[in-house]
């Protein structure tokens, strides 16, 4: 009902006095199946995989504090970190990984404790992309049959790796990429097949390419149906055609920008028409037409695309050139400039007008244009010895003969009040002090009639009249441009700080001397300080001392310091001049004395904190997960798991009197809670153990650790465990046969070179790995399973694969035996093939594996049954390749039955030829 619980769960506490804290150790392992290659070296670690397919490795790693692991990669010489997208967690998994995905990946582990563990795999992707064919005569130039009585090389090449093998098919066979065809002949004349082949590693097919010789075969031509340069109005359909005017096969037309530059989105390709809608200014330049046959080189062909416009029309007015003078005066020459970009630069035409009305070049009124091919154009009117009646308006009108763009007017005014600028800085203006976060106003005021543009800029600190442009404005740009002479900077930071310089520009005003003005910007910032927050553990009655320190700030001076605990005042004082930072000291910590510190450093601009929280509170708690044998079974469906810790700088506080253990089944929201009392202080690096036992529901459990001491809860530490049964199960209950997926709890050794796999004749693929494994299971089944090790390729002489059985229970309390008495037990297992090893497994102090029973050399290919005395706790089955590939092994239906084995057959070794 509600309320009871579905498992239940009892403890005892056993302290273990070892030192607990591990340097890191990290083993590479792979889950699934490595390609079936051969490895450039075999201590490289190198993991082949087929492209598309999904990358598994795993990092075994040992050590306490428990390690932090991270996957990083290299690529040919150079690092790559996969920035912050590289995995923290043991597996790094990479679905449908592609051939740019190959490389060396890294496993690091650290915990703080000696150097980092490092270890590598290579990964290598194979893939084979479809072959391309491509013809070639040697010399001379093209004749009306192209090949004809000429050395002609068919060359095929394909993407692959590993390195790809060719044959080429046509009644004759050959293993290269060129095939030559000397002194071409019409009988040469035939259909081509290039077959490009991995020799079907990683099960990859071949791939095949083909091609038809004939006296028609040529290298494509084209030509353009279009003017060039193709001149075009703003806002017009454009439609580039290119058509092929020979070549066989029939070529392939592909439309181009230079240097990799994409068209334009708006466009449309169909065969070899490049249609462009609604064109603009910016989709104008240089178009090329490539076409591609695989025979000779292919063919290209450029247009250029001029969109008519006008841009950046621009002028300024000359004063006299003979005389130093930057005015206009009566009775000498002014010459007034007007400049236009324009396309095409050949279409441009300029016209002057004098308060509207057109102004003819006369000796007065001189008006000379620039040639045409020189862009931007301009165009200049000289007034010789002027008068007062020459004062007036001028306009200058850009225009282009053909149309297709408005017309730009210019204009300017030349009167007796048309004066060159003068830049000032309003008074009070040249040195302004902001303080971070405001807007602020810089403003240079600019007399003269026409007004230029004012250009702002940075000078570089200590460059006095340096040249701008190395330090950017606030915008990021290296100019700023302001019509009225203010730069406004909203959001002003420290950085912004510095020299400002203002100039006229050369354009749209004078032609005379730039005018300029400096502005001193002085951003004002609260200090930066350290630490902004941290926290520290204290015991009672110990002495501590706080530290804030300054970084910088500015103003750098008057600085003053105010420390608080919560609100209560504690001290208050200056800075000294070369003083950076300021120290509050407890003699002696009370109750009282616990809470959040504070130190305030403060100047004109604000201030910075350090926050420091004292605390008594233990530090966490830290799980041991290399505990062997953590789980265990006592009787049917009651399962154990020890749970292993240290406590993280158990001395830096008080004495922890006690752990609050929660534990609860994932999924659920019930958690159940014992405390665990603590009769004597904890060392640094003791390893502590607490049996959890009567689990009765195999499940996962999340279990949480809290310390206690007198000064309340510490920080808690959280795990999960996770089993399923069976678990460490009664000998007399014991069979497997390897029908389920879960292999009856056994287990494989990572720390050895490859893993024995679960298989069946039903799902053996023969093609992929002939002659491997058996035709059917002990029982004769071709739909059983059984555990066999593969020793092809790229296993090597002596490698190893291990299976550990689980723990068995050897609760003498159940034996038949009188007196309680431990019986013995009989193994039976079979195996064809190769070299087996059983190992028997006793836990400790240590682990030792004691050698019970072995068999080498060619069984045949049958099933044979073997049987061995045993006590066992727990058995190792090593499967080992022997000499020559044809070492595999295959074990199936293992029982455990009490009683002395009957007629166990000998051992039989082999000298290794015979295997």
């Amino acid at each position: 009902g509600p309320g009871v619980s579905v498992w239940s769960w009892c403890f005892s506490l056993v302290l273990v006095f070892q030192s607990g804290p591990a340097p890191p150790t990290v083993r590479i392992v792979h889950s699934g199946q490595a390609c079936n290659v051969e490895e450039e070296k075999y201590s490289e670690r190198v993991y082949t995989i087929r492209e598309g397919e999904t990358l598994e490795l795993q990092c075994l790693v040992t050590g306490h504090p428990r390690p932090q692991i991270r996957w990083t990669k290299t690529a040919g010489g150079a690092s790559d970190r996969q920035g912050d997208q590289a995995p923290h967690n043991d597996t790094l998994k990479i679905q449908t990984i592609n051939r740019h995905q190959g490389g060396r990946y890294y496993c690091k582990a650290e915990n703080g404790l000696g150097s980092p563990a490092i270890k590598s795999i290579r990964v290598d992707v194979y893939y084979l992309d479809d072959p391309v064919i491509t013809v070639h005569q040697s010399v001379g130039e093209s004749k009306e049959q192209f090949y004809f009585e000429r050395t002609v090389f068919l060359r095929c090449v394909a993407n692959s790796n590993p390195p790809v093998h060719y044959t080429w098919k046509r009644g004759r066979e050959g293993e290269t990429k060129i095939l030559k065809l000397k002194n071409l002949r019409p009988q040469d004349y035939s259909d081509y097949t290039c077959v490009a082949s991995v020799r079907s590693v990683c099960a990859i097919d071949d791939k095949s390419a083909h091609f038809s010789l004939s006296n028609r075969t040529a290298p494509p031509s084209i030509k353009l149906l279009l003017d060039d340069p193709l001149v075009v109005n703003p806002g017009e359909t454009v439609s580039l055609v290119c058509v092929a005017s020979g070549g066989d096969p029939p070529p392939t037309l592909m439309w181009i920008r230079p240097e990799g530059e994409e068209l334009p989105k708006r466009s449309v390709v169909n065969r070899g028409t490049l249609t462009i809608p609604a064109v603009t200014v910016d989709d104008g330049g240089v178009y090329s037409c490539v076409a591609s046959n695989n025979v000779g080189n292919s063919a290209k062909k450029s247009t250029t695309v001029l969109v008519r416009g006008l841009r950046k029309g621009r002028f300024w007015i000359t004063p006299d050139p003979y005389h130093n003078d930057d005015n206009i005066q009566i009775g000498r020459e002014v010459k007034i400039s007007c400049q236009v970009e324009a396309t095409p630069p050949e279409e441009l035409a300029f016209g002057w007008l004098k308060n509207g009305r057109p102004l003819r070049s006369s000796e007065r009124m001189v008006i000379t244009h620039t040639d045409t091919d020189v862009t931007p154009g301009t165009t200049n009117l000289d007034i010789i010895d002027l008068k007062f009646t020459d004062f007036g308006t001028y306009t200058c009108v850009a225009s282009l003969r053909n149309g297709g763009s408005p017309e730009i007017s210019i204009d300017v005014n030349i009167s007796s009040t048309t004066v060159p600028p003068e830049l000032t800085v309003p008074r009070g203006r040249s040195h302004l002090v902001a303080q971070e976060g405001d807007t602020v106003d810089l403003q240079c005021l600019v007399s003269g009639k026409p007004k230029p543009i004012i250009l702002w800029s940075r000078v570089e600190e200590g460059g006095g009249a340096a040249a701008t442009g190395h330090t950017p404005m606030p915008d990021g740009s290296a100019q700023m441009e302001s019509y009225d002479g203010v730069l406004r900077i909203s959001n002003v930071t420290r950085d912004m700080g510095g020299t400002y310089r203002c100039q006229t520009s050369q354009y749209n005003g004078f032609n005379v001397k730039p005018r300029e003005a400096l502005i001193q910007l002085v951003v004002q910032f609260p200090p930066t300080v350290e630490p902004v927050y941290t926290e520290i553990r204290q015991a009672l009655g110990r002495a501590f001392s706080l530290t804030c320190r300054l970084l910088r700030a500015h103003p750098a001076r008057l600085l003053r310091y105010e420390w608080k605990l919560g609100s209560r005042l504690l001290t208050v004082g200056q800075f000294g001049e070369q003083k950076d930072d300021t120290n509050y000291h407890v003699r002696a910590l009370n109750r009282e004395g616990y809470g959040e510190y504070t130190c305030d450093i403060t100047n004109e601009a604000g201030a910075g904190r350090c926050t420091f929280l004292v605390t008594g509170k233990a530090y966490a708690p830290e799980f041991y997960y290399d505990t062997y044998g953590a789980l265990w079974q006592n009787r049917p469906r009651v399962y154990g798991f020890k749970l292993q810790w240290t406590q993280m700088e158990p001395n830096a506080v008080d004495r922890i009197v006690a752990y609050r253990l929660g534990i609860r089944q994932v999924g659920l929201t019930r958690w159940w809670e014992q405390e665990i009392t603590m009769d004597r202080t904890i060392q640094k690096g003791e390893l502590l153990t607490y049996n959890l036992t009567e689990l009765v529901k195999p499940e996962s459990y999340l279990v949480r650790l809290t310390p206690i001491t007198h000064y309340g809860e510490g920080d808690t530490t959280e795990r999960i465990i996770t089993y399923s049964a069976p678990v460490n199960p009664h000998l007399r209950e014991f069979q497997c046969g390897f029908e389920d997926e879960a292999l009856c709890l056994f287990s494989q050794d990572k720390t050895e070179e490859f893993d024995w796999t679960r298989h069946s004749a039903a799902t053996r693929d023969t093609k992929y790995t002939p002659n491997t494994g058996p035709s059917s299971d002990h029982a004769g089944s071709k739909q059983g399973f059984y555990m066999y090790i593969e020793t092809s390729r790229p296993r090597l002489e002596g490698d190893k694969a291990r299976l550990l059985s689980p723990t068995f229970n050897m609760n003498t309390k159940t034996s038949s035996l009188p007196g309680g008495v431990a019986p013995t037990y009989c193994n039976v297992c079979v195996h064809i093939f190769g070299a087996l090893n059983v190992f028997l497994r006793q836990k400790g102090s240590i682990v030792t594996d004691t050698s019970i029973w072995s068999l080498s050399g060619n069984q045949g290919n049958r099933w044979r049954q073997a049987k061995v005395n045993i006590h066992p706790t727990a058995m190792v089955l090593e499967g080992v390749r022997w000499v020559r590939h044809r070492g595999d092994i295959a074990i199936d239906d293992i029982a455990i039955e009490e009683g002395e084995c009957k007629d166990p057959p000998p051992r039989v070794s082999e000298p290794p030829e015979n295997t």
